[in-house]
C-alpha cells in the first residue's frame, strides 16, 4: 500500500497536476448521467449498492448503454473511490468494457471519503484510513472480490462468456493478484499499477504465493521510486509468476509511486498513457 514515506516523496501537486484535475472535473460534469441512467454519449452509469461481507458495498458502475461487454473491476488507491477513478472508469467504458469501481472501505464509510488525493493528504488521510484498512485482511479482500464479481455477472451489460479483468493502484495493486486467485474461473487479466509494498510476507496468503491459484495473465507496472527502495521485488514477482506458469509482464516505469492517477501530485501523463495502452492491449488479448 501507499506508505508515509512514499507520501512525503510525492511533494506538492504540480501545475500540470492541477490542470489535469481541472480537466477531470470538467469531464465528470459534462459526463454526468441523466437520472443516473444513459449519458449523452451513450454510456450508462450510476452508483450501485449490493451485499458484501460485513455490510453493503457501494460502488460506481459504468458501461456502454447497449450490448454486452467484458466486466472489469477497478480497485482504487488508498484515497478510495472519487472523481479521478470515475473518470478512468468512464474512459475504460468508452473502450467497450463494463466497469465497476468498488469502495474498498464500505464497511466504515460510504464513498467518497475524500474529494481527491490532495484532500486525503490535508485531512490526515492515513490516520483515518488506518482503522478501515484493518478490515481488509487477505481473507476479506478475497471474499469481497467474490462478491463484486458475483454482482458483475448478474448485470445485463456484462458478457459472462468472456473473462473479467481487474486492475488496482498503489495499495490495491497487489489486490489484483488476490482477486485473480479468489475467482480464478472468471478473472483472466490482472493489472497492478505502482503496487508498492504489498508483496511483503512469507505466509501462504502473500501475493507472491497466490500466482499459483490464478488463471490470469498479469501486468505489474512498478514505480521507479519503489524499485529504488526494494529493487529485489521485481525479480521476486517474475520468479513467482514463472514458477506458477502464469504469464506476467513486470516492468519498472520511469515515474514515481502514484504516477497513473490524475489527481496524484506525481502524475506523469506520458508514462500514465503508456501504462493505459498496455492495459488495453492486455484486455484486448485476454478478455
Amino acid at each position: 500500500m501507499c506508505e508515509l514515506d512514499q507520501l512525503s516523496d510525492m511533494g506538492g501537486v504540480s501545475r500540470r497536476g492541477f490542470n489535469t484535475i481541472g480537466a477531470l472535473a470538467a469531464f465528470a460534469a459534462a459526463s454526468a448521467p441523466i437520472n443516473a441512467a444513459v449519458a449523452a454519449d451513450g454510456r450508462a452509469e450510476g452508483m450501485v449498492k449490493f451485499p458484501a461481507p460485513g455490510g453493503t458495498m457501494d460502488a460506481f458502475f459504468v458501461h456502454p448503454a447497449k450490448g454486452k461487454h467484458p466486466g472489469v473491476v477497478m480497485w482504487p488507491d488508498i484515497a478510495s473511490l472519487r472523481d479521478a477513478f470515475k473518470a478512468m472508469a468512464r474512459k475504460l467504458a468508452g473502450a467497450g468494457y463494463s466497469v465497476i469501481v468498488p469502495n474498498p472501505f464500505y464497511q466504515d464509510a460510504p464513498a467518497p471519503q475524500f474529494a481527491d488525493f490532495d484532500a486525503f493528504r490535508k485531512d490526515d488521510g492515513f490516520k483515518k484510513v488506518g482503522p478501515w484498512m484493518a478490515h481488509n485482511t487477505p481473507e476479506a479482500i478475497a471474499n469481497m472480490s467474490k462478491a463484486v464479481v458475483t454482482w458483475l455477472d448478474k448485470q445485463p451489460s456484462v458478457d459472462t462468456k468472456k473473462g473479467i479483468g481487474v486492475q488496482g493502484y498503489c495499495m490495491s495493486g497487489t489486490w489484483t493478484v488476490r482477486t485473480a486467485a479468489a475467482v480464478p474461473g472468471r478473472v483472466k487479466a490482472a493489472a497492478g499499477f505502482h503496487p508498492g509494498n504489498g508483496w511483503d510476507g512469507d505466509g501462504p496468503d502473500t501475493p507472491l504465493k497466490l500466482f499459483a491459484q490464478s488463471r490470469a495473465t498479469h501486468l505489474l507496472a512498478l514505480a521507479q521510486s519503489d524499485d529504488k527502495q526494494k529493487p529485489e521485488i521485481k525479480d521476486q514477482i517474475k520468479a513467482a509468476a514463472a514458477a506458477a506458469h502464469r504469464p506476467a509482464t513486470v516492468e519498472v516505469y520511469h515515474a514515481d509511486h502514484g504516477w497513473t492517477v490524475a489527481d496524484s501530485p506525481v502524475y506523469n501523463k506520458d508514462e500514465a498513457e503508456r501504462a493505459w495502452s498496455n492495459l488495453l492491449a492486455l484486455y484486448s488479448k485476454t478478455l
